[in-house]
């Protein structure tokens, strides 16, 4: 026992022997709420999430200091179960019933829509991440020249991933006509959409889009789509689809004869079980790579890099890297630092450090109302990534064009299917 933790104890206990109240004593605790899908077929995005968490506690042990005041730090997770309305009513919970001074999400508009919603109802600081910008200002209804007063976002945006997408198809030899598969979920309306989506930006570059309209999450028929990509002599084929949906729907193209030379899929394609779901369909897919151990970004929080982070997960979960490790770090590494820096814990105080943060985090920089199109978003940098047959996994994925952030190094150059 550290002499600070004997006297400590040696103070409680004389409090108790004159019969006064030890709780006089006790640290107060602060507590931060985390929500994300633990369970459905979204919770590949949360599948990081727990360790993440664990280290945590190892980084908050000594707790924080807010305002001259230290507090003990709790961290609250809820499961929003890929469900929109599980989302909203955990994110109630976490407000109402747990107190907490911040709340923190991450994982597709599904879950960070109505946490970020709910947040800014009851006046309540919230950073969240994971969904393009657009889905989540627009999908929100944000009013461009007001934004929002409690919620800020961290991420890239649908322009970023198409310039990616492009950037890879350019750099290949195809016919450039585009078979798309857009859910009608939020990422979908917001990646089909003919003004802020796919559609305008693809033509005014060349490429023909065939949309074969929208399709339910879970589908288990893509025989439409299939046919009319065949019909176009679709050689390319994108969008942002769930796991599931991908090994359904790139089983049945197999089955029916569709071979396009390039197959660039957000979302599904994203995370290593998946693809090795998908057996020897998984060689040669290609996704948007918003973080990776190549990352040159290190933590504010715990000072290891982009790869110490990524080979700390796989040592000790003995499962290889995955996208969202990072970016549920750097909702902490927001949190810690935001909280720091707050007068007090009253959400406003919090509110406030949060809008001023100004931070060099594990994912790149991040400044709300200077790095993004609104007060409330900051954008992350974004490149392209292909799955090959690896040496340490099954399949390992190369960043293969970096045009849009050349801080990032590639690793290869995309190849065709």
């Amino acid at each position: 026992m550290t002499s600070t933790r004997r006297s400590f104890a040696q103070g409680i206990l004389a409090v108790s022997a004159l019969g006064l109240s030890s709780t006089a004593w006790a640290v107060d605790t602060l507590k931060i709420g985390y929500v994300s899908p633990q369970t459905g077929p979204l919770a590949p995005f949360g599948e990081a999430d727990k360790w993440v968490i664990d280290q945590m506690k190892t980084a908050f042990k000594d707790g924080i200091v807010v305002g001259g005041k230290t507090y003990n730090v709790q961290i609250v997770l809820k499961d929003s179960q890929s469900n929109p309305n599980r989302a909203g009513e955990v994110a109630n919970d976490l407000i109402l019933k747990d107190k907490v001074a911040l709340i923190l999400t991450a994982g597709t508009p599904e879950t960070a829509n109505p946490v970020s919603d709910v947040a800014e109802l009851n006046e309540v600081p919230c950073i969240s991440s994971v969904v393009p910008w657009q889905p989540w200002f627009f999908g929100r209804k944000g009013n461009p020249a007001t934004g929002f007063n409690w919620t800020f976002h961290v991420f890239w945006g649908l322009e970023d991933v198409i310039a990616n997408y492009t950037n890879g198809w350019k750099s290949v030899q195809t016919n450039k006509k585009v078979g798309g598969l857009f859910p009608n979920d939020g990422d979908g309306n917001a990646w089909g959409d003919k003004e802020l989506g796919f559609p305008k930006p693809l033509q005014q570059m060349g490429f023909t889009l065939t949309d074969a309209g929208r399709f339910q999450n879970g589908t288990q028929d893509f025989s439409a789509q299939i046919a009319a990509f065949k019909k176009e002599g679709v050689e390319i084929v994108t969008g942002v689809v769930i796991p599931p949906d991908a090994k359904t729907f790139l089983t049945q193209a197999k089955q029916q004869g569709f071979k396009p030379k390039v197959i660039t899929l957000g979302k599904a394609l994203l995370f290593p079980g998946a693809i090795e779901a998908l057996g020897e369909l998984g060689d040669g897919l290609s996704t948007e790579v918003w973080w990776s151990p190549a990352h040159p970004f290190t933590s504010s929080l715990t000072q290891q890099s982009a790869k110490a982070l990524a080979d700390a997960y796989e040592s000790s979960t003995k499962k290889q890297w995955t996208q969202p490790i990072g970016f549920a770090h750097a909702l902490f590494e927001l949190a810690s630092d935001s909280l720091k820096r707050s007068k007090s814990l009253k959400a406003a105080d919090v509110r406030d450090a949060v809008a001023a943060s100004k931070l060099k985090t594990v994912v790149g920089d991040v400044a709300w109302g200077g790095q993004g199109p609104f007060k409330n978003v900051s954008k992350t940098p974004l490149v392209l990534g292909q799955w090959v047959k690896g040496k340490k996994f099954k399949y390992e994925l190369n960043i293969v064009n970096n045009d849009a952030a050349k801080v990032i190094p590639t690793s290869g150059v995309l190849k065709l299917n």
